[in-house]
């Protein structure tokens, strides 16, 4: 028996058909989610509040290494990512990119928000202009300070290595 949240999650070659299926407006974010933290939820919540519907594209594995956060990450592979971020109430679809940003699936999907971390210049983002080429918004959502899957790492690295 498999939970009735599995089937939020889709293929690529899928999530254009099922995000135009979703109740509109659909909101757009993307990212690696590897051990999914408070800030991640909150995060994921307020995106969703832009909405009606939230897609969620995570990196792949391949990608995910690729943006140099450490030679054994992420910890947990795209498919138990995938499970954790659609058991959210807040996430209505879920799928993978494995390009090194998600332009091209932005194209695909074609959402009427792209939400990003408050680290990111919208103004600079292939992305944004994308977006906004089709009448849709892009905007930046503010981080939960203190919350970060590097930091928790770290953390957790330490604490199970300490010091002599």
């Amino acid at each position: 028996m498999n939970p009735e949240f599995l089937g939020k999650i889709v293929l690529r070659a899928q999530a254009a058909a099922r995000a135009a299926a979703l109740p509109q407006p659909v909101v757009f974010t993307n990212g690696v989610f590897d051990v999914l933290h408070r800030g991640h939820v909150v995060y994921l919540a307020r995106a969703r509040e832009l909405g009606a519907s939230l897609v969620v594209a995570l990196n792949t594995d391949a990608s995910a290494r690729r943006l140099g956060k450490g030679p054994d990450r992420p910890l947990n592979n795209e498919q138990d990512r995938a499970a954790v971020v659609a058991a959210l109430q807040s996430v209505s679809l879920v799928t993978w990119f494995d390009e090194d940003t998600p332009l091209q699936l932005i194209a695909e999907l074609r959402p009427t928000v792209l939400v990003k971390g408050g680290d990111y210049d919208m103004s600079r983002l292939a992305e944004t202009a994308l977006v906004q080429s089709y009448g849709g918004r892009a905007l930046a959502i503010p981080f939960v300070q203190g919350y970060s899957t590097t930091e928790l790492v770290r953390r957790i690295r330490a604490q199970s290595h300490p010091a002599p």
